[in-house]
């Protein structure tokens, strides 16, 4: 067995700028995903999957234990979506100055906006989903500039 959960000492880090951006997909009927752009009667899901995503983000150290609060200096979520295909996607990007990267922030600013449309999407398609939520690009820190491969 390993040793007891802990947060990382990251003190004696330099504090540089950090971005990461990720992304996801949601995948409904093309009906259900033409009723979510129009609007439902309890507003316009797209942005409030936005507002989902960027309180996501604010909310990821006390939803993750090993993550640290972090000095996040922006935070914007883009939701595109495509009523022919039934697709929405959602892209997160997450801006720093720390000493620890934003790649959980992004990742789940993605998954809290993917989840908000979800939520109004199952009332029109109980087979909708959520797939491909990935890093897409981080830059900063240590381990430096990361692209993930084109899919």
């Amino acid at each position: 067995m390993g040793e007891a959960a802990r947060i990382v000492e990251v003190g004696a880090k330099e504090v540089t700028d950090r971005e990461a951006i990720a992304e996801c997909v949601v995948t409904m009927t093309s009906e259900a995903c033409r009723t979510l752009i129009a609007g439902t009667p309890k507003g316009n899901p797209l942005e409030a999957a936005r507002i989902a995503g960027v309180m996501g983000v604010k909310r990821t150290p006390d939803l993750l234990p090993f993550c640290h609060p972090i000095a996040v200096t922006g935070a914007e979520v883009v939701v595109t979506a495509d009523a022919e295909t039934g697709r929405i996607h959602v892209r997160s990007t997450v801006r720093a100055k720390d000493r620890t990267g934003v790649e959980m922030e992004a990742l789940t600013a993605a998954a809290v906006a993917a989840l908000s449309l979800y939520d109004t999407a199952k009332a029109f398609d109980r087979a909708a989903h959520i797939d491909g939520l990935r890093l897409l690009e981080k830059r900063g820190g240590k381990s430096g500039h990361y692209v993930a491969d084109a899919r």
